[in-house]
């Protein structure tokens, strides 16, 4: 049985993430590569960002 682990990702890392893609036209795939998160993760950490 395999135990899920879960990160925590720090506020910065989620803000420079959100830059990427925002103002260096990273997309929503790429940025998932690169970095070795879920593109739903991300999608969520841009709304979040959109919404503050």
């Amino acid at each position: 049985m395999s135990t899920r682990f879960r990160r925590n990702d720090s506020a910065e890392f989620k803000n420079e993430t959100v830059k990427l893609m925002t103002e260096q036209g990273y997309s929503l795939a790429e940025a998932s590569r690169n970095l070795g998160r879920n593109a739903n993760v991300l999608s969520r950490w841009k709304k979040a960002a959109e919404h503050s």
